[in-house]
């Protein structure tokens, strides 16, 4: 039985800032961070476009699972805004929330960030435009890290913490347990107590916080899942867009049912790459600061949100089903020209190979539509001619169309406004907790809960 005073679950951005600000704040603090996935600099994808040319079913998966969490290799983009990337705000309020966004992204630049770019939304007349075309361009300020520098700032950041704190990687939690002296976690054969308990497994994590959920008789309410494409087309399509806001979040109201498609992780001039979250293959993107990695393409995703209620709902479970039927039709990831898309017929390899566009992911050419329900598929066909108007050429005959992307998120966990659940000392952060969905939501959740615990 190992003793400590913080147990952290989940080496993600949410574990990081969590271990980071309670080192600071109390260097006398016993902290554990017990991670399921690789350190950093074992965390490597076998895919070369080779030999291994798709996904292999890696357990743990090195992309969602390790130190730095998915985001470790999600092109670095740290959003500060309140408008997307969760609901932090709600609990703890929309200036303390910016406030701790601002603070995550100063650590950020000292860690090896220093001399990225910051982009804003602010004053633009793309927005202007947008309006314009029936799209609304959100407000944010964009700190663009790249894959490259993200990387360097989380090799920072464990040089510092490995000294401070202890870590167990390749030790997945599998129970929580409330104590008299506080959570008791089981991890296979080794059993670890401590007063407190913070709770960072990531998405990949969704579904075992369900489980803790259910054996804590903590209160859960059914939260959304996205379901789309990724857009890869050439990279000057998008480049008045992107020079100028770097990523632009912009939201589309479709005409046909009035459902909500919006762009996200917008990576100019880089790569779509394979996700693997609980088994199942989905397609994700990102891009590099160093120009020598960079790539021809712009990639970014089109998605639809979908809550469901009575009688289903389980809105994780509808993803995934969608996701496997992808994986079934086509081994995995599928592509498809957005022409081909249009006259009803399947993309092939030939025709792949014809393209002006050339495909950064190795996927296997098919047919979207047999996989994306057909109102979802509407919506994006929908918002890529409403696109087409502020950047001519998104709806050009070889824009490629990867499927599926499915961003699931956790069932909303019940907590107040420290980010504690009903048991006082237990803490869910970050993306599991259902109330972040980025790296600058998930860090500030884990500055919030540690400087509380210290406060206490």
């Amino acid at each position: 039985m190992c003793k400590y005073d913080v147990l952290i679950i989940g080496a993600g951005p949410g574990g990081i800032f969590s271990a980071y600000e309670l080192t600071k704040l109390n260097p006398a603090l016993r902290i554990l961070i017990l991670e399921s996935g690789h350190p950093l600099q074992k965390r490597k994808c076998p895919i070369d476009g080779k030999k291994i040319k798709s996904c292999i079913g890696c357990k743990p998966c090195s992309i969602m699972n390790g130190f730095g969490g998915a985001g470790a290799f999600s092109d670095g983009k740290y959003n500060i805004t309140n408008q997307f990337g969760g609901t932090l705000y709600e609990y703890i309020g929309k200036a303390e929330a910016l406030d701790l966004m601002r603070y995550v992204d100063e650590i950020n630049l000292s860690y090896g960030g220093k001399g990225t770019k910051l982009y804003s939304t602010a004053n633009s007349e793309i927005k202007k435009q947008c309006l314009q075309n029936g799209l609304h361009l959100l407000d944010a300020s964009v700190r663009h890290l790249g894959t490259d520098i993200n990387y360097v700032v989380l090799e920072n950041l464990y040089n510092h913490l490995k000294d401070k704190v202890e870590f167990r990687f390749h030790c997945a939690a599998n129970k929580v347990e409330k104590t008299e002296a506080g959570y008791r976690v089981t991890a296979g054969d080794d059993v670890f107590e401590a007063e407190k308990c913070i709770i960072s497994a990531g998405r990949s994590g969704s579904k075992w916080m369900e489980t803790v959920c259910s054996d804590l008789h903590i209160q859960t309410k059914s939260n959304r899942v996205d379901i789309g494409v990724r857009v890869e087309l050439p990279a000057e399509v998008f480049s008045h867009l992107t020079d100028e806001l770097y990523e632009s979040k912009i939201v589309y109201r479709t005409e046909k049912y009035g459902d909500l498609v919006r762009t996200f992780c917008m990576n100019p001039k880089g790569a779509v790459v394979n996700e693997n979250t609980n088994g199942i293959v989905t397609v994700n993107g990102h891009s590099y600061e160093d120009p020598a990695k960079q790539t021809e393409n712009t990639n970014f995703a089109l998605l639809v949100s979908k809550t469901f209620s009575e009688p289903f709902k389980d809105s994780n479970g509808y993803g995934e089903s969608v996701a496997r039927l992808s994986n079934m039709l086509g081994g995995g990831v599928i592509v498809q020209r957005f022409g081909d898309l249009i006259q009803g017929r399947r993309s092939t390899h030939d025709r792949i190979r014809q393209s002006f566009t050339t495909p950064t992911l190795n996927a296997t050419p098919g047919d979207l539509s047999l996989v994306i329900p057909k109102r979802i598929l509407d919506g994006i066909i929908e918002m890529i001619y409403a696109l087409d108007k502020v950047a001519p050429g998104t709806a050009n005959v070889d824009t490629l169309l990867y499927g599926v992307e499915v961003k699931f998120y956790n069932m909303e966990v019940q907590l107040d406004e420290n980010l504690q659940t009903c048991h006082e000392g237990l803490f869910v952060i970050g993306d599991c907790s259902g109330i972040t969905h980025s790296l600058s939501h998930a860090s500030a959740s884990g500055v919030h809960v540690a400087r509380y615990i210290c406060n206490q």
